[in-house]
């Protein structure tokens, strides 16, 4: 599995006291296996909340479903995120339009390879 972490901010012009409309910091986490990629993001207020919020495979983006929950490289990239102090999981499927818990999947990585 390989990892990529970039920082990012989304934020509006400060106002003339140097505040924001609205101001976001975080990190994007790509984890990828061949041709496919999952994608999460943990904001920098929540250090241990992160959500997954997507699929590429064959270089088809699409929104996760419960099969992906089985997935080995989202168990590895559960796990990696696990390890790295993220706690809560989150991830966004289509079909229910809102951000879910993720599962306690631990108990399936035995043979996965984290690294």
């Amino acid at each position: 599995m390989q990892v990529e972490i970039s920082h990012h901010i989304d934020a509006s012009d400060p106002d003339e006291d140097g505040n924001y409309l609205y101001y976001y910091e975080y990190d994007i986490y790509v984890f990828s296996e061949g041709d496919t990629f999952f994608s999460a993001r943990a904001y920098t207020d929540e250090p241990d909340c992160a959500s997954f919020q997507g699929k590429t495979q064959a270089g088809k983006d699409s929104y996760l479903t419960k099969d992906d929950l089985d997935h080995p490289l989202l168990l590895a990239a559960y796990n990696y995120l696990k390890k790295s102090g993220k706690t809560e999981l989150l991830w966004f499927g289509e079909e229910f339009s809102e951000y879910l818990p993720v599962p306690n999947l631990t108990k399936d990585m035995k043979g996965c390879q984290s690294d």
